[in-house]
Protein backbone atom coordinates (compact mmCIF):
# COMPACT_ATOMS: atom_id res chain seq x y z
CA UNK A 1 0.00 0.00 0.00
CA UNK A 2 1.41 3.60 -1.09
CA UNK A 3 1.72 6.32 1.33
CA UNK A 4 -1.05 7.88 -0.79
CA UNK A 5 -3.35 5.75 -0.76
CA UNK A 6 -3.01 4.88 3.16
CA UNK A 7 -3.72 8.78 3.55
CA UNK A 8 -6.86 8.60 1.69
CA UNK A 9 -8.45 5.69 3.56
CA UNK A 10 -7.18 7.40 6.80
CA UNK A 11 -8.67 10.53 5.69
CA UNK A 12 -11.96 8.81 4.92
CA UNK A 13 -12.27 6.82 7.79
CA UNK A 14 -11.34 9.64 10.07
CA UNK A 15 -14.33 11.97 8.04
CA UNK A 16 -16.78 8.57 8.56
CA UNK A 17 -16.14 7.83 12.25
CA UNK A 18 -17.17 11.89 12.92
CA UNK A 19 -19.94 11.91 10.98
CA UNK A 20 -20.76 7.98 12.60
CA UNK A 21 -20.48 9.89 16.24
CA UNK A 22 -22.51 12.69 15.35
CA UNK A 23 -25.54 10.66 14.00
CA UNK A 24 -25.86 8.43 16.73
CA UNK A 25 -25.51 11.45 19.04
CA UNK A 26 -23.22 12.35 22.21
CA UNK A 27 -24.13 9.16 24.62
CA UNK A 28 -21.28 7.86 23.24
CA UNK A 29 -18.91 10.24 25.32
CA UNK A 30 -20.54 11.98 27.75
CA UNK A 31 -22.66 8.59 29.56
CA UNK A 32 -20.72 5.92 27.95
CA UNK A 33 -22.03 2.47 28.71
CA UNK A 34 -20.63 -1.18 28.69
CA UNK A 35 -22.92 -1.31 25.03
CA UNK A 36 -21.46 1.66 24.18
CA UNK A 37 -17.59 1.26 24.68
CA UNK A 38 -17.90 -2.50 23.07
CA UNK A 39 -19.88 -0.78 20.08
CA UNK A 40 -16.80 2.72 19.70
CA UNK A 41 -14.05 -0.34 20.39
CA UNK A 42 -15.47 -2.38 17.69
CA UNK A 43 -15.64 0.45 15.12
CA UNK A 44 -12.47 1.07 15.85
CA UNK A 45 -11.10 -2.43 15.38
CA UNK A 46 -13.16 -2.37 12.40
CA UNK A 47 -11.85 0.62 10.38
CA UNK A 48 -7.70 -0.23 11.21
CA UNK A 49 -7.83 -3.86 10.35
CA UNK A 50 -9.43 -2.38 7.14
CA UNK A 51 -7.51 0.02 6.07
CA UNK A 52 -4.42 -1.69 7.00
CA UNK A 53 -5.19 -4.75 4.82
CA UNK A 54 -4.02 -4.29 1.19
CA UNK A 55 -7.05 -6.47 0.42
CA UNK A 56 -9.35 -4.07 1.64
CA UNK A 57 -10.69 -1.35 -0.40
CA UNK A 58 -12.46 2.10 0.84
CA UNK A 59 -15.48 0.97 -0.45
CA UNK A 60 -15.31 -2.13 2.23
CA UNK A 61 -14.23 0.40 4.67
CA UNK A 62 -17.35 2.58 4.12
CA UNK A 63 -19.48 -0.53 4.34
CA UNK A 64 -18.33 -1.67 7.29
CA UNK A 65 -18.52 1.36 9.21
CA UNK A 66 -22.42 2.02 7.50
CA UNK A 67 -23.42 -1.48 8.11
CA UNK A 68 -21.69 -1.34 12.14
CA UNK A 69 -23.29 2.59 12.54
CA UNK A 70 -26.71 0.93 11.51
CA UNK A 71 -26.82 -1.57 13.76
CA UNK A 72 -26.16 0.54 16.52
CA UNK A 73 -28.43 3.08 15.18
CA UNK A 74 -31.11 0.30 15.38
CA UNK A 75 -30.59 -0.88 19.00
CA UNK A 76 -30.70 2.51 19.96
CA UNK A 77 -34.19 3.27 18.27
CA UNK A 78 -35.19 -0.11 19.81
CA UNK A 79 -34.17 1.32 23.34
CA UNK A 80 -36.00 4.40 22.91
CA UNK A 81 -38.84 2.31 22.03
CA UNK A 82 -38.87 -0.96 24.78
CA UNK A 83 -37.84 -0.06 28.29
CA UNK A 84 -37.32 -4.10 28.47
CA UNK A 85 -34.33 -3.75 26.38
CA UNK A 86 -32.88 -0.73 26.96
CA UNK A 87 -32.36 -2.28 30.61
CA UNK A 88 -31.41 -5.25 28.81
CA UNK A 89 -28.64 -3.73 26.96
CA UNK A 90 -27.61 -0.78 29.44
CA UNK A 91 -28.11 -2.62 32.48
CA UNK A 92 -30.52 -0.57 35.52
CA UNK A 93 -28.89 1.70 38.12
CA UNK A 94 -28.07 0.21 41.41
CA UNK A 95 -29.50 1.63 44.84
CA UNK A 96 -25.88 0.88 47.13
CA UNK A 97 -26.80 2.68 49.19
CA UNK A 98 -30.50 3.14 51.22
CA UNK A 99 -30.81 5.27 54.84
CA UNK A 100 -27.19 5.50 55.34
CA UNK A 101 -26.91 1.28 55.11
CA UNK A 102 -24.38 -0.16 52.64
CA UNK A 103 -26.37 -2.61 50.03
CA UNK A 104 -24.20 -5.48 50.02
CA UNK A 105 -25.99 -7.36 47.62
CA UNK A 106 -25.95 -4.46 45.59
CA UNK A 107 -22.48 -4.36 45.52
CA UNK A 108 -21.83 -8.12 44.71
CA UNK A 109 -24.42 -7.72 41.45
CA UNK A 110 -21.99 -5.32 40.39
CA UNK A 111 -19.12 -6.90 41.28
CA UNK A 112 -18.36 -3.37 42.91
CA UNK A 113 -16.14 -3.55 46.42
CA UNK A 114 -16.01 -1.36 49.25
CA UNK A 115 -12.73 0.34 48.24
CA UNK A 116 -14.47 0.96 45.01
CA UNK A 117 -17.69 2.33 46.42
CA UNK A 118 -14.84 4.13 48.81
CA UNK A 119 -13.10 5.80 45.82
CA UNK A 120 -16.62 6.80 43.75
CA UNK A 121 -17.61 8.68 46.60
CA UNK A 122 -14.42 10.55 46.87
CA UNK A 123 -14.91 11.37 43.25
CA UNK A 124 -18.10 13.21 45.30
CA UNK A 125 -15.96 14.93 47.95
CA UNK A 126 -17.40 12.16 50.32
CA UNK A 127 -14.92 10.88 52.50
CA UNK A 128 -17.11 9.40 55.25
CA UNK A 129 -19.92 7.14 54.45
CA UNK A 130 -21.71 8.47 57.31
CA UNK A 131 -22.21 11.66 55.53
CA UNK A 132 -24.44 9.82 52.64
CA UNK A 133 -28.18 9.01 52.73
CA UNK A 134 -28.84 7.15 49.74
CA UNK A 135 -26.27 6.37 46.61
CA UNK A 136 -27.05 5.12 43.34
CA UNK A 137 -24.78 3.50 40.45
CA UNK A 138 -25.62 4.48 36.92
CA UNK A 139 -25.37 2.31 33.99
CA UNK A 140 -22.17 4.29 32.80
CA UNK A 141 -20.47 3.37 36.32
CA UNK A 142 -20.92 7.34 38.04
CA UNK A 143 -22.47 7.22 41.52
CA UNK A 144 -24.73 10.13 41.87
CA UNK A 145 -25.61 10.51 45.85
CA UNK A 146 -27.84 12.33 48.18
CA UNK A 147 -26.25 13.68 51.67
CA UNK A 148 -27.63 13.51 54.71
CA UNK A 149 -29.79 16.80 55.77
CA UNK A 150 -26.78 17.61 58.15
CA UNK A 151 -24.23 17.12 55.94
CA UNK A 152 -25.66 18.76 52.73
CA UNK A 153 -24.73 21.99 51.54
CA UNK A 154 -26.96 24.65 52.38
CA UNK A 155 -28.77 26.99 49.80
CA UNK A 156 -29.63 30.47 49.70
CA UNK A 157 -33.09 29.58 50.90
CA UNK A 158 -31.78 27.57 53.92
CA UNK A 159 -30.07 31.11 54.74
CA UNK A 160 -32.72 33.19 54.38
CA UNK A 161 -30.55 34.95 51.71
CA UNK A 162 -31.95 37.17 48.53
CA UNK A 163 -32.27 35.35 45.51
CA UNK A 164 -31.09 36.85 42.01
CA UNK A 165 -31.38 35.83 39.05
CA UNK A 166 -28.56 34.62 37.10
CA UNK A 167 -28.14 34.21 33.11
CA UNK A 168 -25.77 32.21 31.13
CA UNK A 169 -22.83 34.48 30.01
CA UNK A 170 -22.22 35.11 26.48
CA UNK A 171 -18.29 34.66 24.76
CA UNK A 172 -18.32 37.81 22.44
CA UNK A 173 -14.59 37.64 21.38
CA UNK A 174 -12.57 34.58 21.37
CA UNK A 175 -8.91 34.32 20.58
CA UNK A 176 -9.38 37.98 19.31
CA UNK A 177 -12.29 37.42 16.98
CA UNK A 178 -15.70 38.24 17.53
CA UNK A 179 -18.37 35.94 17.39
CA UNK A 180 -20.91 37.38 15.75
CA UNK A 181 -23.28 34.36 16.35
CA UNK A 182 -23.23 35.08 20.02
CA UNK A 183 -24.30 39.25 19.50
CA UNK A 184 -27.24 38.04 18.02
CA UNK A 185 -28.31 35.37 20.25
CA UNK A 186 -28.12 38.62 23.01
CA UNK A 187 -29.60 40.91 20.30
CA UNK A 188 -26.74 43.04 19.99
CA UNK A 189 -24.82 44.25 17.30
CA UNK A 190 -20.51 44.47 16.60
CA UNK A 191 -20.79 48.22 16.63
CA UNK A 192 -22.48 48.22 20.13
CA UNK A 193 -19.67 45.82 21.33
CA UNK A 194 -17.16 48.32 19.91
CA UNK A 195 -18.73 50.94 21.77
CA UNK A 196 -19.18 49.07 25.27
CA UNK A 197 -15.12 48.28 24.70
CA UNK A 198 -14.49 52.00 24.59
CA UNK A 199 -16.58 52.83 27.89
CA UNK A 200 -14.81 49.68 29.83
CA UNK A 201 -10.95 51.45 29.01
CA UNK A 202 -10.26 49.43 25.64
CA UNK A 203 -10.52 51.08 22.66
CA UNK A 204 -8.13 49.29 20.62
CA UNK A 205 -9.80 45.80 19.33
CA UNK A 206 -7.23 44.77 17.66
CA UNK A 207 -5.50 44.31 21.10
CA UNK A 208 -8.22 42.32 23.00
CA UNK A 209 -8.26 38.45 23.10
CA UNK A 210 -10.86 37.43 24.89
CA UNK A 211 -14.91 39.12 26.33
CA UNK A 212 -17.31 37.90 28.16
CA UNK A 213 -20.69 39.14 29.09
CA UNK A 214 -23.27 38.71 31.31
CA UNK A 215 -26.47 41.35 31.52
CA UNK A 216 -25.98 41.27 35.91
CA UNK A 217 -22.19 41.47 35.58
CA UNK A 218 -21.19 43.09 32.28
CA UNK A 219 -17.91 42.47 30.77
CA UNK A 220 -14.92 40.20 31.79
CA UNK A 221 -11.93 41.42 29.31
CA UNK A 222 -9.14 39.79 28.54
CA UNK A 223 -6.24 41.90 26.20
CA UNK A 224 -3.03 39.99 24.63
CA UNK A 225 -0.74 42.08 26.25
CA UNK A 226 -1.70 40.57 29.56
CA UNK A 227 -1.71 36.99 28.14
CA UNK A 228 2.14 38.07 27.26
CA UNK A 229 2.94 39.59 31.05
CA UNK A 230 1.45 36.67 33.02
CA UNK A 231 3.60 34.12 30.43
Amino acid sequence: MGFGQLAIELIIGFFSLLLFTRLIGKTQITQLTAFDFISALIMGELLGNAIYDDDTGITKILFAIAVWGLLIFIIQLLGQKSITLRYLIEGKPSLVIQKGVIDRQALKKNRLTINELQTLLRDKDVFSVREIDYAILEQNGSLTILRKPEFDTPTLKDLNLPLNSKSLPSILVSDGVILNDSLQSIRKTESWLKKQLKKEGHPNLDNIFFVEWREEDGFYIIEKNQLSKDS
